[in-house]
Formats: structure tokens, C-alpha cells, sequence
């Protein structure tokens, strides 16, 4: 072998070994730089390093994602402010998965790479979480705001008259369509951030239509006018003139229901002063019983019975009682049952 072709061989080794060291620095000196094509959670991150991938991640995912969420219904609103979802992903965990994703195929797959300027298009997960409790606290809060139970229709009675109060649907939040509509939008920064809540309806057990058949019959008694009033299915049938309690002894005011029936009933004196020597005893039915006929008992010692001092009647006189003539306690009697509502207005 001469002389100069043994110089063109050291040459050309040691331009190999130059380039071989050349090519394990250029390598070495990117193993802290992601490879172009990389992603995490959706972010380019190629040709970044470790901290420059870090920050680029936090901008363009994390606080675009930390908006807050507002949920409308009827004219209410509420909010959710971002802080309190707590938006966090591992970046630590996905950039050294960038990283390693990067160093892949070996030495001289990484030489090609380089040579040929390709990427690798890998996309990374960011595993992006947040307060999944907040979310499930504040649809219980606006749950609680929203739901309404129905309400029966039902009578409005006063001394005189009976009024209808109508039924009114209830509602219930939607609450698991709600959840998962604010979960999606917490991981969206592009979604609608107020989100309109639904509702089911809940109907009620009773109608104004049917309300009539809960009450069969019904009494009212406007003891300004001194008139009792019977009503069946809500309708007025027969009003009857009576006497009430006088002043200090008033019939009492309010909704009561009739508690006994009773023919030619026996009168238990109350162990009132006014009695006077026949507090405390029972009086059999005759001429010194002053109830007559028959007893419909309402409240207490206070009911409606029958009365032979007819002079008495459009007056307030008696001792608590109503009174009604004989014939009209009779005739009332037979269309009442015990448990009929009576309003004493």
C-alpha cells in the first residue's frame, strides 16, 4: 500500500470518527429538547425544551380552562367560579413523556430523523383534572333553589264563600344532565359557559278538576251574618240562620271538622262560671237540656245544636255554640257526616 493511500485511508477514519463524535454531541444536545411533531394535550410543543413545554401547556391549555361556569333557569342565574374547579394536569408527567417519546428509535433512527427533517407526531395526554366534588356541590345548590313541590288544588274558604285554589306543577332539576353538561364545559374552553338547566314536572295528586270530590260537603259559617251555609261538591245547597256566641264567649274562628253526631244528645256542662250550679254535670235530654234535636260537635265544648229559643237566632247570645232551629238542625244533620270540614269565619 503507498504512502498516499495510506493517508487517504487515516483521512477518511478520521473524518468517520469526527463525524460519529459530531453526530453523539448533536444527539446529546437534543435529549432535553422535544422532538418537532410532539403534542401534549393538544399543544405543540416540538422543538421546546422541558420548561419552555411546561409554560407553552399551562397558556394555551390550562388557563383557557380555568373560566367560570353560570347555569340559568327562569330568570335565576348562578355561577361557578373557575378557582374553585382547580384545573391541574400532571405537566412534569407529560413533558418527560414528551421527552421519552422524543428519544425513541434508537441512535441512528434519531440520525435519520435529523438528516431527513421528520417529525414524530406523537400526541401526548395532558390528563387534565379538576374538582369534580364543586361541580356536584353546586348542582345540589341550585337543585335546592330550583325544586318545587306540586301543589294540590285545594278549597280557599272564608265565612261566606268557597274559592277554588288551583294546582300547580312541581319540578325537579334535571340535576344528572346538568353534571354532565358542566363536565363537558369545564374541558372546553370553546363550549357555552351558561348553560340553561331543565326540568321535569311533577304533577300534582289532585286537580281543580277533582278538587271537588275531596270535598263532598262543606259548611261555612259568617258569623257577622249569622248564616251557616252548607255546600256540597263545592256548590252552595242551603243556608240556615243561627245564633252564635257572645262577645267573650265567640264561637271560635277558623277550619275545623265535625267531631260527633249525636241524636237527642245529653248536655255535658263545661266547668265554666257561666254554668253556675250546673257546672260539671250531664243533663239528659228534656225539658232543662238546652241542646235539641241533635249535636254536631265542632271544637271543645262548642258544636251546633238544635234550639227551642228561635228569638235567639240572627244574634250573638249563646255560650260558644251555634244555634239552629229544629227543624233546621234535623234537616243538617242528615246531610253531614262526621269529618265534614266546617270554616267559622
Amino acid at each position: 500500500m503507498g504512502r498516499k493511500t495510506k493517508i487517504a485511508i487515516a483521512t477518511m477514519v478520521a473524518v468517520l470518527a469526527l463525524g460519529a463524535i459530531g453526530a453523539y454531541a448533536y444527539d446529546d444536545s437534543q435529549k432535553d429538547t422535544i422532538a418537532d411533531g410532539v403534542t401534549i394535550g393538544g399543544v405543540d410543543v416540538g422543538g421546546l425544551t422541558a420548561r419552555e413545554a411546561k409554560r407553552a401547556v399551562r397558556r394555551q391549555l390550562l388557563v383557557p380552562l380555568r373560566h367560570s361556569l353560570r347555569v340559568s333557569f327562569d330568570g335565576q342565574s348562578w355561577m361557578l367560579p373557575g378557582k374553585r374547579l382547580k384545573v391541574h394536569a400532571d405537566l412534569n408527567r407529560a413533558v418527560d413523556d414528551a421527552l421519552a417519546v422524543s428519544r425513541e428509535g434508537g441512535l441512528f433512527g434519531r440520525l435519520l430523523r435529523y438528516v431527513r427533517g421528520e417529525s414524530v407526531d406523537e400526541r401526548v395526554a395532558a390528563d387534565v383534572t379538576y374538582a369534580q366534588p364543586a361541580v356536584n356541590r353546586f348542582v345540589r345548590q341550585i337543585a335546592d333553589e330550583v325544586n318545587r313541590d306540586p301543589r294540590d288544588a285545594t278549597v280557599e274558604p272564608s265565612g261566606d264563600s268557597l274559592g277554588v285554589a288551583r294546582a300547580q306543577n312541581g319540578r325537579k332539576l334535571r340535576d344528572n344532565l346538568l353534571t354532565r353538561q358542566l363536565n363537558a364545559a369545564v374541558l372546553n374552553a370553546d363550549a357555552d359557559h351558561t348553560i340553561v338547566a331543565r326540568v321535569h314536572a311533577i304533577e300534582p295528586d289532585v286537580t281543580a278538576e277533582e278538587v271537588a270530590s275531596e270535598y263532598p260537603t262543606f259548611l261555612t259559617l259568617d258569623r257577622g251574618s249569622y248564616t251557616l251555609r252548607f255546600w256540597r261538591n263545592l256548590k252552595m245547597v242551603k243556608s240556615y240562620t243561627v245564633a252564635v256566641g257572645q262577645v267573650g264567649l265567640e264561637t271560635p274562628e277558623g277550619l275545623y271538622h265535625l267531631q260527633d253526631k249525636q241524636v237527642e244528645p245529653t248536655w255535658h256542662v263545661p266547668n265554666s262560671d257561666w254554668a253556675g250550679d250546673l257546672a260539671g254535670q250531664s243533663i239528659p235530654p228534656g225539658p232543662s237540656n238546652p241542646l235539641k234535636a241533635r249535636w254536631m260537635g265542632i271544637f271543645g265544648g262548642a258544636g251546633i245544636h238544635g234550639t227551642e229559643e228561635t228569638s235567639s237566632l240572627g244574634q250573638a247570645v249563646s255560650h260558644g255554640c251555634v244555634r239552629m232551629s229544629v227543624p233546621d238542625v234535623v234537616d243538617l244533620y242528615d246531610r253531614v257526616e262526621v269529618g265534614t270540614p266546617i270554616y267559622i269565619g
